[in-house]
């Protein structure tokens, strides 16, 4: 009998992530912390394991190391049930000594140990989406249409058609069309497949559930780098793709903005994603951190992580990331401090302590881990549109980004 347990979830760990730098200097994509605690791999692999899918690889190339590190420290399944989860970098071999080319040239690269397993049925993911799903859903709708590819579709606004793979989809639930991120007004009417002037798109998730044996060989047969711009729509036409209906909260943290924007959604009293499911939780690193402490801080509105030391600060509409230390006087809004990899109880006398120092104001901001302000340094928010890139700080789409390990001395003034 089929059962979810036949599923091999894969999930792609991402090219350069140039959209994110300077978040993606020293990291891979789905490394980059979000909300305080977690990291963007953490959510399509707690929903594998929330699925009941527990035979997972994960695809890596880029500025791997601390993606690996947290997976291996996190995802360790007792030797009883069966699961694993394996990393499967790029390398280079004697078939090949080109790295990866595209998500669909990633999982062509592996496909031998992606065989390995004998698993009738692999589950493509992405590793930077926000999301909570039900995988074996999903798999069972792949089984009750008789599904060669299944493909999770959710609805699309009319302002989104160009970031989204657009598909028309039959009544029987059964893929006839497919257009990925069409920039052609033309083009974009004719996909229109929903009844919703507000959502009149079915746009692809980048989900994909495949039979093992069509997988294969359309990557065998079809040399093309990218799922969504050339397997995908090659399929159509040869195999039974059906789309599996999705409309739950779902974000693409491709962007600075877009990483901005969710994570400061969350620290809302209506916040889109509940972090708090005690039936499908997020699993994350264990770090055995002791409770933060607030010494006459203020907060309103924010998401505050383990291990943080918070003084006389006044904190609104923020995310407080693991082991931030923040002085006296300090004002943050709107903003995200990812906090910091250790605790420093004795810095150097000429260093500049570990957090933020007293009188800094922080507004529109991503303070990346490790960041060290001296005493009275203000950053304050550039119009939307402005881009800028310093030594020491960086400006995407208006949000002011200060990258990991980075010092500011006294007086720092970073605004428009």
């Amino acid at each position: 009998m089929t059962t979810i347990r036949d599923v091999l979830g894969v999930i792609l760990g991402g090219g350069r992530g140039d959209r994110l730098y300077p978040l993606t200097r020293d990291r891979a994509k789905p490394a980059v912390p979000i909300a305080g605690n977690y990291r963007l791999i953490d959510i399509p692999m707690s929903n594998c394991i929330n699925s009941g899918i527990t035979r997972i690889a994960v695809l890596t190339q880029f500025n791997s190391v601390s993606l690996h590190r947290h997976i291996a420290r996190t995802y360790i399944f007792d030797p009883f049930s069966r699961g694993w989860v394996q990393i499967l970098a790029a390398e280079q071999t004697p078939r090949s000594d080109a790295w990866y080319q595209g998500t669909a040239d990633a999982v062509r690269k592996q496909i031998l140990e992606i065989k390995t397993p004998d698993a009738p049925y692999v589950l493509i993911l992405a590793g930077d989406h926000l999301y909570r799903m039900d995988y074996s859903a999903l798999a069972r709708y792949h089984w009750e249409k008789g599904a060669d590819i299944t493909i999770a579709v959710q609805p699309v606004r009319r302002d989104d058609a160009t970031r989204f793979g657009l598909l028309k989809r039959d009544a029987d639930g059964s893929i006839s069309d497919f257009s990925e991120k069409p920039s052609d007004p033309q083009v974009q009417a004719n996909f229109v497949s929903r009844d919703d002037p507000e959502r009149p798109y079915l746009g692809s998730m980048g989900i994909y559930l495949f039979n093992t044996p069509i997988l294969i060989d359309m990557l065998e047969s079809n040399m093309g780098h990218d799922f969504g711009k050339e397997i995908i729509p090659a399929s159509i036409q040869a195999q039974k793709v059906f789309g599996f209906d999705f409309d739950g909260y779902w974000e693409d943290i491709g962007t600075i903005r877009s990483f901005y924007d969710t994570n400061l959604a969350l620290t809302r009293p209506d916040s889109p994603f509940n972090f708090y499911s005690p039936q499908h939780p997020i699993y994350t690193r264990p770090r055995f951190l002791p409770g933060s402490n607030l010494a006459g801080a203020t907060l309103h509105n924010v998401f505050l992580a383990d291990g943080c030391r918070i003084h006389r600060a006044e904190i609104r509409n923020s995310i407080i990331g693991l082991r931030s230390q923040i002085a006296n006087d300090v004002h943050i809004e709107s903003s995200i401090i990812m906090g910091a990899d250790f605790y420093e109880e004795q810095p150097n006398q000429n260093d500049i302590p570990l957090g933020i120092g007293a009188g800094c104001k922080i507004e529109g901001a991503i303070l990346d881990k490790n960041v060290r302000l001296d005493s009275n340094v203000v950053i304050r928010p550039f119009p939307r549109g402005t881009d800028i890139n310093q030594e020491d700080w960086v400006v995407r789409d208006g949000i002011v980004v200060i990258p990991k390990n980075t010092s500011l001395p006294t007086g720092t003034h970073i605004a428009p």
